[in-house]
């Protein structure tokens, strides 16, 4: 049996949001070193302010700002920072309820140890020397022991108020195809695609997946399928991505190959767009070195009937 691959992969998006009067005022506050807070009906302050109350479900618009200084409600070392949090050095993640506040704000604390942190501590925001209007503009939170600070009254009305974020999200973990997938790229370094029979309802997924997702059984037979198959569905893409070196229109399609039972998806060429066709048959191109079909080209056969492929679209 081939070694189970691994590999490292990362995901990663930009979000881009807009911002309703609460948050914008908000995150626009921070930027001027003031943290607002929104009142409800019953008299409860919550920092960071939301714009429903999640009791009531009442609309919230009363701002009003909070101290810098707070105290300490829960708190969990963190022994690695990983890329984008808000130190380089070992801190904690805490839970501050800021004078003035009833909710807490979570945010990183900057301590020596372990030893130094504790429920009930009094800290301070440490503000970020640049700050553009974002969650970041706390640089940290830092332990305290001088007097209170009161805040300044502000009413959360600020000239050029953030309108909108972008979040950077990024997902860094290592992924492993399994045994079944293992197999089915060793055999692509080999020109060669292989999938699974399943031993109830016989028939052959491509890729395989360890297992039948109709019968739920283990699979462990292998079928080599292919190398010609049929285009069940496709797509005209229109849009460039920027990974990909292909220039648009091209046509992404869904493949029966020969023998197998599920439709794999690649990219056709040797066609203008606009000639392909549902019932196509096809054949796979390969590049030197390539680890897999660049793209697939028309046989030459005459079109697949359709009754033939029906069932796999």
């Amino acid at each position: 049996m081939p070694e189970v691959l691994k590999a490292p992969l990362v995901v990663e998006f930009p979000f881009t949001r807009s911002l309703g009067p609460v948050q914008s005022a908000f995150l626009t506050g921070l930027r001027e070193r003031v943290v607002l807070g929104v009142a409800t009906a019953d008299g409860r302050t919550l920092v960071p302010p939301v714009e429903y109350d999640p009791v009531t479900a009442e609309e919230l618009r009363d701002l009003l700002e909070v101290a810098p200084t707070g105290t300490v409600t829960t708190w969990a070392w963190n022994h690695e920072p990983r890329r984008g949090q808000p130190l380089a050095t070992p801190f904690a993640w805490v839970l501050v309820r800021l004078d003035g506040a009833d909710t807490a704000l979570l945010h990183a604390l900057d301590a020596p140890g372990p030893d130094a942190v504790r429920t009930g501590m009094r800290v301070r925001i440490r503000w970020a020397e640049e700050r553009t209007g974002a969650i970041t503009d706390i640089a940290c939170f830092e332990p305290y022991d001088g007097e209170p600070v009161p805040p300044g009254g502000s009413d959360g009305e600020f000239e050029d108020k953030v309108a909108g974020i972008v979040a950077h999200a990024r997902l860094d973990y290592t992924y492993s195809p399994g045994r079944a997938q293992s197999a089915y790229i060793a055999a692509l370094s080999g020109r060669r695609t292989v999938g699974e029979r399943c031993p109830s309802c016989r028939k052959v997924y491509v890729p395989p997946r360890g297992a039948c997702p109709t019968c739920g059984v283990a699979t462990a037979e292998q079928v080599e399928v292919g190398p010609a198959g049929t285009v069940t569905t496709f797509c005209i893409v229109n849009i460039k991505a920027r990974n990909l070196d292909i220039d648009v229109p091209y046509v992404y399609a869904h493949i029966a190959l020969d023998g197998a039972d599920l439709a794999l998806h690649g990219r056709i060429g040797g066609i203008p767009y606009d000639q392909v066709r549902m019932g196509l048959r096809v054949e796979p191109v390969w590049t030197d070195g390539g680890r897999y079909p660049d793209h697939y080209r028309p046989t030459g056969e005459p079109d697949a009937d359709y009754e033939t492929y029906k069932e796999l679209l």
